[in-house]
């Protein structure tokens, strides 16, 4: 803090004053020598001293904010808490309907923050998180078959994804039918059984899939799973996971550029999107038993996959748990690798 707020007092006198080294001197003058002259001082213009200390600036903020949203993630607490927190937003998330206002710039399906997130949201979360766990795997170990390990927890996620898809798009035309509506009775009659005046009347269509129903304008009712909390909430949980190595690997001296500190970030920063992007489905969208039925599905894909079947280790049949195999402190002394999680006994729940 003591650096970054010498920089701030060197780029403000430096930008009010006419001249670099008429302030040098008078600083000298003063008995008060400036301690970053002998690290800046060359022969280039004040403009470029300028570039570089705001280089550091933003490279020391960028430090600290990584920094604290490392220690935050990788918090035991928060690891352990982190799922029941969400499943408390799927279960209680549709109350907020209450109190939001239905002519809210998110009560909008056509919204940006939909459009352009929420209908390939996967592929936002394999782009970030995929190129994390590459950088994070391969400046550490140099193996590509190590980090092709770790990235191969995204294709079991992706393999998982389709398959729920394709599960849910079999029961609900399983269990569902297609209605034609109709603006007024057939043969200007009236209909017996009308629940409201003006009300469509609905027809009932044999043989319809869901998918030739909605594209023909009618109507599909069925028993249907809410892919968009399903995809939201197991993403929520992979990001955190998978993120949530960083701040033990901080701390046991692992190397750390701006690149990877950028692409953390990013990751926390798409976290953070996509459980704004669940309240706002819930609470303007609100469809309870199917985005309940979604959540859970979604909570139970992760408790199967990272508390269940990555525990078994890495191996042939097995990717391993995330941070497995990265660099220790002692390696980095002795020259050899070691488990992380064995060396420093970090408790994943």
């Amino acid at each position: 803090m003591i650096q970054i707020v010498v920089l701030l007092k060197y780029i403000i006198e430096s930008t009010f004053l006419l001249d670099y080294h008429q302030w040098v001197t008078r600083q000298q003058k003063k008995n008060k020598p400036w301690t970053f002259e002998t690290v800046l001082r060359s022969h280039t213009p004040t403009d470029s001293k300028g570039r570089i200390c705001l280089q550091m600036l933003l490279n020391s903020v960028l430090v600290a904010v990584t920094d604290l949203a490392a220690r935050l993630l990788g918090n035991a607490t928060f690891r352990r808490h982190f799922h029941l927190l969400l499943s408390g937003l799927v279960v209680f998330g549709p109350a907020l309907s209450l109190w939001v206002s239905q002519y809210s710039i998110f009560a909008k399906k056509s919204h940006f923050l939909y459009r352009m997130f929420l209908r390939s949201g996967w592929g936002w979360t394999c782009v970030f998180t995929g190129s994390f766990i590459f950088l994070l795997s391969f400046s550490v170990r140099r193996s590509l078959v190590i980090s092709l390990r770790h990235l191969s927890r995204l294709l079991v996620a992706g393999v998982l994804w389709v398959g729920f898809r394709r599960v849910m798009s079999v029961l609900e035309n399983a269990t569902g039918s297609c209605y034609e509506p109709l603006s007024a009775p057939p043969d200007g009659h009236p209909m017996q059984g009308v629940a409201e005046p003006g009300q469509p009347l609905l027809l009932l269509r044999e043989g319809e899939t869901k998918v030739t129903c909605l594209g023909s304008g009618m109507l599909w009712r069925g028993y249907e799973v809410s892919e968009d909390a399903f995809l939201l909430c197991m993403c929520c949980l992979l990001l955190a996971e998978e993120t949530a190595v960083f701040g033990p690997y901080l701390t046991l001296g692992g190397p750390s550029g701006a690149p990877l500190r950028l692409l953390f970030l990013f990751c926390v920063l798409l976290l953070g999107l996509w459980i704004f992007l669940l309240l706002c489905l819930l609470a303007y969208f609100p469809q309870f038993p199917t985005q309940l039925v979604g959540g859970a599905l979604g909570c139970l894909s992760w408790r199967g996959l990272y508390q269940g079947w990555y525990r078994m280790g890495p191996s042939w049949y097995c990717p391993g748990r995330p941070g497995v195999g990265l660099l220790t402190s002692q390696s980095r002394k002795h020259g050899h690798q070691s488990d992380p999680y064995g060396a420093n006994k970090v408790e994943w729940n």
